[in-house]
């Protein structure tokens, strides 16, 4: 026997049964459910073989012509076979996590699942489920994994707070008018400062040999110094500043780290993870302890606001530990700038007609000027698509966590119209290389091609199209300073640089943790003539 109700949708008669011995509750979100029996042809809508006149009908068999209710509930979600207890966990290298995940991408499609060391974890993979897991309403920040190996160098900071600590609140409104748009204006003479230091190193000699992503990394660490903290430092020449191998190392062992049993991570590898800590957090205190050192230097900047600013909601302030979790978070945050414009030097190489568009259109809006300014550089919008465009076909940074919001309601969580079914507390993680490459979405997804990201093209693409920094109220926090930074850099370099391929045969490959970058890009550059 089945108990049925017969309700009204808002488009369809939608028939909702289940059969009475079944205690297990609906999927959450579906109000029908259609279950496999032989059936003599119905008549209407719904056939019926046996009823009673109580308020809710009793059958022995309902069957309805409506296609979400003529099929099975759900569609089993892709994953690879796995062996016996350790499930998938060679299916993904954590030396090339990212890597390995685009390739199962590729293979599985746009939804796919894994489950290693008895965690399964699913990954979206197109536009349309983007969307969908990118409703606030419905889903939020999963600090999991990675991110929480990341809170023993940053605890809960704005990047690592779980979604109900308070912490993350208290911060963002302690720091977020620093990185508005006007914030971020305000600092556009520091950030011109410091990448024309990059400019005149490369334009001193002629093809001058140069590893374009180490020399960038030191240039954005340099500009983060002048424009958050008003500290000057020259890195653009000799040793690496202690902090870059630190954070690269960091933020690969994170990825690492839940791969692993715990046992193996105490005894092999936490010596090495806390001694990188402790270089990130020394260098952090040090910012703050020069300026502590050096009151006549203070103005009201990102620092300032770290060290004495006051939450205007709480009115609470970031203690001393707290202070150095958010100049650790500013650096992790910030690495992916840096690596953007490492990608659009690449796609600009590999495409000279993109190159020639760009350079033309710098020259037409900056001119002879010695300086570009900032009402100049907003009307750079070949050198913005540019941007996007190399956003897009790299995917900086690779993905972030999304989780259903818990609820009472312990029934799975529903995608595509119930398409897909998904365990209440379900890790969701975005795969922004595939997505961006969403064949619906973008013709011919491998090409560059700045022109689809001009105007009304962007304006018009689907959001979950526009993922690049993040989602929600836990997209970057610096995204705006990100941008500003990342076009002005280009434009910069385009305005005063030749560049070409150190090795002619250069072919692209990737890697990286919390960003990726190109890996061996070696270039060689020199004074632009014009």
């Amino acid at each position: 026997m089945f108990s049925c109700d017969i309700q009204q949708a808002t488009k369809i008669p939608v028939v909702t049964f289940q059969p009475w011995w079944v205690s297990r509750p609906l999927p959450r979100g579906l109000r029908s459910v259609a279950y496999k029996r032989p059936l003599p042809p119905p008549r209407d809508h719904v056939h019926i073989l046996r009823t009673s006149t109580s308020n809710h009908l009793r059958a022995e068999v309902v069957f309805s012509l409506h296609p979400l209710l003529a099929k099975p509930m759900s569609t089993k979600i892709p994953r690879p076979p796995g062996i016996p207890i350790l499930g998938n966990v060679f299916d993904v290298n954590p030396n090339e996590t990212w890597n390995s995940l685009i390739k199962l991408a590729k293979e599985y499609g746009p939804i796919f699942k894994i489950k290693a060391l008895g965690k399964q974890i699913v990954f979206i993979g197109n536009v349309e489920l983007l969307e969908e897991i990118c409703d606030q309403q419905r889903f939020r920040k999963c600090v999991t994994g990675p991110i929480v190996e990341m809170r023993q160098c940053a605890n809960d900071c704005l990047f690592t707070a779980y979604d109900d600590e308070k912490s993350w609140g208290i911060a963002h409104r302690i720091m977020i008018p620093f990185v508005t748009e006007s914030g971020t204006d305000a600092y556009f003479d520091d950030m011109a400062t410091t990448i024309s230091s990059l400019t005149r190193k490369w334009t001193t000699t002629v093809k001058q040999p140069v590893l374009i992503t180490d020399d960038l990394d030191r240039l954005l660490m340099a500009s983060c110094m002048q424009c958050f903290f008003n500290q000057r430092v020259e890195v653009l020449q000799g040793p690496d500043p202690a902090i870059i191998p630190a954070l690269e190392r960091i933020t690969l062992e994170a990825i690492k780290r839940p791969t692993r049993p715990n046992l193996l991570n105490r005894l092999l590898y936490q010596r090495g993870f806390e001694n990188d800590i402790k270089a990130m957090r020394d260098f952090a205190s040090g910012i703050i302890q020069r300026r502590k050192n050096t009151p006549e230097e203070s103005r009201q900047d990102l620092l300032d606001a770290i060290l004495n600013g006051t939450d205007p909601e709480t009115g609470e302030k970031l203690n001393d530990t707290r202070a150095v979790d958010e100049v650790v978070t500013m650096f992790i945050g910030a690495a992916t700038s840096s690596n953007l414009v490492s990608y659009a030097l690449y796609y600009l190489l590999e495409n000279p007609d993109k190159r020639t568009k760009a350079y033309a259109e710098v020259d037409s809006i900056i001119g002879s000027d010695q300086t570009i300014r900032l009402e100049r550089l907003k009307e750079l919008k070949y050198c913005e698509a540019i941007i996007l465009e190399s956003l897009r076909l790299s995917a900086v940074a690779p993905g972030f966590n999304i989780e259903p919001i818990p609820t009472e309601d312990k029934s799975p969580v529903l995608l595509a119209g119930g398409k897909y079914e998904i365990p209440h507390d379900q890790t969701m993680i975005t795969i922004l290389h595939s997505v961006n490459r969403d064949p619906a979405v973008f013709e011919d997804p491998e090409t560059f091609n700045p022109e689809r990201m001009l105007g009304e093209k962007w304006e018009n693409l689907p959001s979950g199209a526009k993922k690049g920094f993040g989602n929600g109220k836990r997209q970057c926090y610096g995204k705006k300073w990100a941008w500003r930074w990342s076009v002005l850099t280009l434009a910069s370099i385009l305005k005063d640089v030749s560049f070409e391929f150190q090795d002619p045969g250069y072919k692209l490959a990737s890697n990286g943790a919390f960003s990726v970058k190109p890996l061996n890009f070696h270039g060689l550059v020199s004074p632009r003539t014009k």
